[in-house]
């Protein structure tokens, strides 16, 4: 009987841990409760007002629609990576971020979704997805570019610096 009890108390937590890291999952910079639309909106029209500031930044300002999932660690290590103290410093100069939460695309649950396609990216399958849009909500990278995010957390810093600053360039494209 005591042998049974002690193979019991050792059970409950495995039983009970799936559930916990599911929550876990879930909390992260992907919220499923924001509203998508009204944050891109928001991000185009600030873009746009530090584009033609008097003392806004050198060069033209974008957006970073990031199509991600906190279920998916390339997603994470993608945001993650956006807060790292050289990453940031050129997102603060030249970017509007926002992350949106895509859902499960690749087993046809997505959110989201059709935001994207309206910008020209159709068929979103992985996460995460990153579109580059410019001060007018135009898309700059090509459909295949932003769908190529999805091996994100293999990417080094020095990858993503290269990419973002590519897309800082008057002439970009």
């Amino acid at each position: 009987m005591r042998r049974l009890a002690v193979a019991l108390a050792l059970a409950v937590p495995l039983v009970t841990a799936p559930a916990a890291a599911q929550e876990a999952v879930e909390a992260g910079p992907f919220d499923p409760a924001l509203d998508a639309e009204a944050a891109l909106a928001r991000a185009i029209a600030t873009a746009r007002e530090r584009l033609f500031a008097i003392d806004g930044p050198a060069g033209p300002q974008r957006v970073l629609a990031i199509f991600g999932a906190n279920w998916c660690h390339d997603s994470r290590d993608l945001a993650a990576m956006l807060a790292t103290p050289r990453v940031a410093e050129l997102v603060a100069r030249h970017y509007q971020v926002v992350l949106i939460d895509a859902g499960t695309p690749q087993t046809g649950n997505g959110r989201n979704l059709d935001i994207a396609a309206r910008l020209g990216v159709q068929d979103i399958t992985g996460t995460p997805t990153l579109l580059v849009l410019d001060a007018d909500g135009e898309l700059l990278n090509s459909p295949a570019n932003a769908r190529a995010w999805r091996n994100a957390s293999g990417r080094s810093e020095r990858q993503v610096l290269g990419f973002l600053r590519r897309w800082t360039k008057p002439d970009s494209g």
